[in-house]
């Protein structure tokens, strides 16, 4: 099992990545970071990652799971045609597509939550419903194979859904 963990260009949570990382790699799924362009991403609390792949060089097909981290920088993937069609990819291939944070947004921006159970942090919710999701106020939600959190205090809980999900 492979995810893809998708963070901003800048400022992504810095627990958001790295706790759903870790709770993915417990359960055997390995992970790659991807972001606007390879490189080292600095997060909003100081920690950095590096991101091996820009979003141009995503092969949607190489994953089992794509998973877009929030923080106060993923709005640059908002209206991002890139990122946009990474999560539609990865909705019409039936891969685990999740967001958390201000991230579902994304998934929302995409049109793929009409009809969806989802959570994100709070700011989101009038555009989550907007696009025609139904928004639970959850830590964590699970839809067919959409996951979406509501931020970083459920990260670890949104990576053990994701390895669940895949059967990790």
């Amino acid at each position: 099992m492979k995810a893809l963990l998708i963070i901003a260009p800048q400022n992504f949570r810095d627990e958001e990545l790295f706790h759903t990382q870790e709770e993915l790699e417990k359960a055997g799924v390995e992970t790659v970071i991807a972001s606007r362009s390879a490189g080292t991403v600095q997060g909003m609390l100081g920690r950095s990652a590096e991101a091996t792949l820009g979003l141009r060089d995503v092969d949607v097909g190489d994953y089992d799971a794509i998973v877009f981290i929030g923080g106060s920088g993923s709005s640059a993937y908002f209206n991002n045609p890139a990122a946009l069609g990474i999560a539609e990819r990865a909705a019409e291939s039936g891969k685990v597509l999740a967001a958390l944070c201000i991230a579902p947004s994304i998934l929302g921006n995409a049109g793929l939550l009409k009809g969806k159970k989802v959570t994100a942090y709070p700011s989101e919710r009038g555009n989550l419903e907007q696009k025609g999701a139904e928004f639970t106020g959850e830590g964590v939600t699970v839809d067919g194979k959409i996951i979406t959190a509501d931020g970083p205090s459920s990260a670890r809980k949104f990576g053990q859904a994701i390895a669940k999900a895949l059967g990790a």
